[in-house]
């Protein structure tokens, strides 16, 4: 599930539940592409609620943060479980994102 809402002029994407590919990762890219359409270069996305994400799951994330960086933006994550911090680890992909601990230091960051 996806839902965006906009806090001190940066976009949050939350979203919540597996992500894995299929119809989500669908959603999500569109979602982004809709936000880079509308100018909006710099957006979160809170992965508090996510259970579980794969490698088609990361692949929509580094689509997004690979999209944002053609268009002058960047991407941000935060609340990552641990589970999913050590997915970035296995995977060598822990320094192509930036993490935060709260919204609040994202923001800070994006601003």
């Amino acid at each position: 599930m996806v839902q965006i809402f906009e806090r001190e002029g940066i976009d949050i994407i939350s979203l919540s539940g597996k992500i894995m590919g299929g119809p989500e990762a669908g959603e999500i890219n569109e979602q982004i592409n809709n936000l880079i359409d509308q100018n909006k270069k710099n957006i979160i996305i809170d992965l508090n609620e996510v259970d579980w994400m794969n490698s088609s799951g990361l692949g929509i994330l580094i689509g997004a943060v690979t999209t944002l960086k053609n268009n002058n933006g960047r991407l941000a994550l935060i609340n990552i479980s641990d589970r999913i911090k050590n997915l970035l680890r296995i995977t060598k992909l822990a320094d192509v994102f930036e993490v935060y601990e709260t919204i609040d230091s994202a923001i800070e960051s994006l601003k």
